[in-house]
């Protein structure tokens, strides 16, 4: 496996610490933004670039299918989240924050449920 694709410890620290900081601001409604605070956004991890310039926060919503309007929230309201998020870590340089969608509780889903169609579960018995 190559270096450049496993995050280094700076890496995995940094982006714990803003996951960490950016839910506690969400979850205290600090944003000042009342329709991001009513739709209960929760932050799954945030992954750091190697020169920790660029964080991405992967984002979901307690309410199915409002994460767009979340992400538009956060969006709108980026710069001022990361002036709520930089005196909260320990960072010589606040990181840009980027929002994506985490996707990977639904495609943790499609393969459960794939796995348990009568034919795939049939044949996975017979190897």
């Amino acid at each position: 496996m190559s270096h450049s694709s496993t995050p280094s410890q700076r890496q995995l620290r940094a982006g714990e610490l803003i996951r960490h900081a950016l839910s506690d601001i969400l979850f205290r409604g600090e944003t000042n933004d009342p329709e991001l605070e009513g739709l209960q956004v929760s932050v799954h991890e945030v992954q750091i670039s190697p020169d920790l310039k660029i964080a991405t926060a992967f984002i979901s919503t307690l309410i199915k299918g409002q994460e767009q309007r979340a992400l538009d929230a956060l969006n709108r309201n980026k710069k001022y989240i990361r002036g709520l998020v930089a005196p909260k870590v320990d960072m010589k340089f606040m990181p840009e924050i980027r929002y994506r969608i985490d996707t990977s509780l639904d495609y943790a889903n499609k393969i459960d449920e794939l796995l348990h169609r009568p034919e795939v579960a049939r044949d996975l018995k017979k190897s």
